[in-house]
């Protein structure tokens, strides 16, 4: 079994550093506010703002918060059910940081594999997909990949009834457990 795990979103809470910055220079922004993935357009960020922002609150990856308590025991557990590969789609600039962040909060994984861009990932071998980008939904489904959409504001209308939907990490292992 090889599992893709996704980084921002779904282990690291990279928004809400970001919604730290950009309230201190933007009209406010709460996280609930964050209902579509290219919510940029809603609040009319620059969309090369918004992920050069981003990108910079790795360079102050241990100002990141988890997205849950226990990722570490959680990562290690899916770790027993096969290979976890990290999956991410970001700047290279960002891989150091953010294998520092892993690595801070004692995540288990096999490899790291960064793409350019988060549709790119579909097209890898993989066996599992757990993400919250409803884009990277859409197109893991297009290619029949299985996946599990991680509930963030950003992605509650999708409804595909091919995705597993949870709100915890730990939850994954269940379901890979009974595929």
């Amino acid at each position: 079994m090889k599992i893709a795990l996704d980084v921002d979103g779904v282990l690291a809470d990279v928004i809400a550093s970001w919604i730290n910055y950009s309230n201190s220079i933007r009209p406010e922004i709460s996280k609930h506010e964050i209902t579509d993935w290219e919510f940029w357009k809603k609040f009319d960020i620059n969309p090369y703002d918004f992920y050069a922002e981003l990108s910079n609150c790795w360079k102050n990856w241990d100002d990141i918060p988890p997205t849950e308590e226990n990722l570490s025991l959680t990562t290690k557990s899916l770790c027993n059910l096969g290979q976890v590969d990290i999956v991410t789609a970001r700047e290279k600039s960002t891989d150091s940081f953010v294998k520092s962040w892993l690595e801070h909060h004692n995540v288990s994984y096999d490899k790291y594999v960064s793409v350019i861009d988060g549709p790119m990932k579909a097209d890898l071998d993989y066996d599992v997909f757990i993400d919250d980008s409803p884009l990277n939904a859409e197109k893991f489904l297009n290619n029949n990949k299985n996946v599990i959409l991680y509930s963030q504001p950003w992605n509650q209308h999708v409804s595909d009834n091919r995705i597993q939907r949870i709100s915890d990490l730990s939850e994954t292992i269940a379901k890979i457990k009974s595929d």
